[in-house]
């Protein structure tokens, strides 16, 4: 794990142990709460067009809700990985790599990225 990583999750726990909320991070309400923070991030989103959606970082107003929101998410996801003893970074890489051998690219992917590699030429 990332001394970054680290480091945040050490702040969070410090930030938790100095209000005594400790006592309420456990596995299930970190789940519950990311699950919470999570749905929270959709509903900005809930009833945006596809194109909406791709432009609301341009709304400095939405954008902060959905900084905010994500930095929410994060750090419940943080805490949850500190108090399941699981490393994010190791997980998310594992994660990934499962994924590329359960789903080779297709040829027709193969063709069009590679086609796109030679005009960016």
């Amino acid at each position: 794990m990332t001394d970054d990583v680290q480091a945040l999750q050490k702040r969070l726990a410090a930030f938790a142990a100095a209000r005594d909320w400790e006592q309420y991070h456990t596995p299930k309400n970190l789940a519950a709460a990311l699950s919470v923070e999570a749905a929270e991030l959709v509903e900005i989103f809930q009833w945006l067009t596809p194109e909406e959606s791709a432009r609301i970082m341009a709304d400095p107003d939405a954008a902060h809700r959905v900084t905010d929101e994500v930095a929410d998410v994060l750090a419940y996801l943080l805490q949850f990985c500190s108090a399941v003893g699981v490393d994010p970074l190791a997980a998310l890489a594992a994660k990934i790599e499962r994924n590329e051998e359960r789903f080779p690219p297709s040829r027709t992917a193969l063709a069009v990225a590679a086609a796109a590699a030679r005009a960016l030429r």
